[in-house]
């Protein structure tokens, strides 16, 4: 069973959706011990990384998501990919849940429009599960305008966005895709079956 993380800045029903059309059982839920219970979680999010990081505060879920990693694969999506991170730069400097090391900054794209909005193709680096099945070249839709500044060794995917720009990363058991898997088409379900499979 995957645990939807609510925490109150997620887009979780369509996250939902599609774990439901792909058949992966799954669960929203905002209860340290029904996610303790889960085999894997998803940290969705939409907004400010400030936001979200005072919410998932105030929610009091931190200390289980930290916990909980270690024995469990985690994936967060969008904005819940970039509070994986050290910290954020959006309307001032905000810690994040420093489970992967790097920095969520605003996009470098001199004349390109920003937010970075709609569909783009994945370059891969190196071998990430999430990614079997997948051919190098799809097209994920993403949303944002901050993307993370990470060791290479934990990205498993960019994009050509004005330059690189961080995709999808790894490092151990944390996932994160900055593009939203649940609205990417194939390319995106078989990366959430993918994640489904870790559990098996």
């Amino acid at each position: 069973m995957i645990g939807i993380i609510d925490y109150g800045a997620g887009n979780l029903f369509s996250v939902k959706n599609a774990l439901d059309y792909l058949g992966l059982e799954n669960h929203i839920t905002d209860d340290p011990t029904e996610l303790q219970k889960a085999d894997g979680l998803i940290l969705p999010g939409v907004g400010a990384f400030a936001d979200a990081m005072g919410m998932l505060k105030k929610s009091g879920l931190i200390p289980t998501i930290q916990q909980e990693i270690e024995r469990k694969p985690l994936l967060g999506i969008c904005l819940g990919m970039q509070i994986l991170f050290d910290k954020g730069l959006e309307f001032g400097e905000t810690e994040g849940l420093g489970l992967i090391d790097g920095t969520v900054e605003p996009i470098a794209a001199p004349g390109l429009k920003i937010p970075h909005m709609g569909w783009n193709s994945l370059d891969f680096h190196g071998d990430c599960p999430l990614l079997k099945g997948v051919p190098e070249g799809s097209y994920v839709y993403f949303v944002h305008s901050f993307a993370a500044v990470t060791p290479q060794a934990n990205i498993a995917a960019s994009c050509g966005y004005g330059g690189d720009v961080t995709a999808l990363v790894q490092r151990g058991n944390v996932f994160g895709a900055q593009f939203h898997p649940e609205k990417s088409g194939e390319a995106g379900l078989t990366m959430l079956e993918n994640f489904g499979g870790l559990m098996a």
